[in-house]
């Protein structure tokens, strides 16, 4: 990774951006893309469209990340000047406690933690017990609703974790030999961060190398994923594609008490090719494809599947689109997703932004036409 992708990345990563309030990630994404994109342009909901044409206009093939983050947004302040919040995306209400979090407010940022009546006020019975969401706030170092308010904090104001952007460099063994080093980032929005910044990587690349592709394709960073992917609606409706290539994470399964039934793949092993999810049964026809450029460009890859009500992403959407779109997710493996802080593995960004190039240079009208011949 070049060290202008890799400042990029962290301040992606770094950046303040929870469903419906985009517009800082959005804008460092704009500033690095424009000078790679022949079209910037962004839709009514704020997600951003960039266009890297190829020698042909056909096929149009979409390339979406979302770029919000989970988050919470302010549901009330009390007379003691502590702020109830509801959650911006889906929570784990147990990870919550105890962590810092930032207000964005009209008056700057102000820092606070999530909190909860101690344990050492509680009954016995109750220690045992999980706090729900309901039953947390956040602190702000207020006394009283008056300094919560002199502070800029009002209702509606959006609050993210306070976690920032570290890398680890470790050296990787396995079977009891020495296979190198690998570089380990940490940090907040990774889901889905990551992804847009594959995006953005992926029309660099095609800029910067004077790829050849037969095709044009539309990196896309949607909004509003997080809360019903909401952006993805509006950016499939804009662009038409004809091929779309989501890129998410995924859920890392080596992780204590995870089989591999239920999250089969693992960080540093290679990208995810998702075979299904609750949103989407992807296109067979593009999924062979994908595979089948994986394998000979040698690129490692890991195929992945999420059983029950999670694992949606915009691919959900995109494929349902106009007369419908052959879709197929690509995704990072990561740890710990939706909370304060995941983990992820900068060797898998770099070959999931390998795999998406090599399909771009072989992806031309004919080919992919034929992903929904009968």
């Amino acid at each position: 990774m070049i060290d202008g992708s890799s400042a990029f990345l962290e301040n992606l990563c770094n950046s303040f951006g929870p469903s419906g309030f985009e517009k800082e990630p959005t804008r460092i994404m704009r500033d690095y893309v424009h000078k790679y994109s022949d079209n910037v342009m962004t839709d009514n909901l704020g997600s951003l469209l960039f266009t890297k044409k190829g020698r042909s206009d056909r096929p149009v093939v979409l390339l979406p990340a979302h770029v919000d983050e989970i988050g919470f947004i302010v549901s009330s302040v009390n007379e003691l000047g502590f702020l109830t919040f509801n959650p911006l995306g889906d929570w784990f209400d147990q990870v919550l406690l105890g962590q810092r979090v930032k207000v964005k407010t009209s008056k700057g940022m102000i820092p606070g933690i999530i909190a909860a009546k101690p344990p050492h006020l509680l009954p016995h019975s109750e220690r045992a017990k999980m706090v729900a969401q309901d039953k947390m706030f956040i602190d702000v170092g207020a006394s009283n609703e008056d300094e919560a308010k002199a502070m800029g904090i009002k209702i509606g104001n959006p609050v993210v974790p306070d976690s920032s952007y570290s890398t680890i460099k470790k050296k990787v063994v396995r079977d009891g030999r020495r296979r190198g080093s690998e570089v380990i980032a940490i940090g907040k929005a990774f889901d889905n961060r990551s992804g847009a910044f594959i995006a953005a990587e992926v029309v660099r690349i095609l800029k910067e190398d004077n790829i050849d592709h037969p095709n044009t394709v539309v990196g896309a960073a949607t909004t509003q994923e997080e809360v019903g992917l909401r952006g993805a609606r509006t950016t499939a409706y804009l662009v038409k594609p004809e091929v779309c290539l989501t890129i998410d994470v995924d859920l890392a399964g080596d992780v204590p008490g995870i089989e591999a039934k239920d999250a089969p793949t693992k960080m540093g092993l290679g990208p995810s090719i998702t075979t299904y999810d609750s949103s989407m049964i992807p296109n067979q026809g593009l999924l062979e494809f994908v595979l089948k450029v994986a394998e000979g460009a040698k690129i490692p890859y890991q195929l992945s599947q999420t059983g029950g009500d999670g694992g949606a992403t915009d691919a959900g959407i995109v494929h349902m689109s106009n007369a419908g779109c052959p879709t197929l997710v690509i995704g990072v493996p990561t740890r710990h997703v939706h909370a304060h802080a995941g983990m992820m593995s900068l060797k898998d960004i770099e070959n999931t932004t390998k795999l998406l190039v090599e399909v771009i240079m072989r992806l031309d009208r004919k080919t992919a036409e034929g992903f929904s011949a009968v």
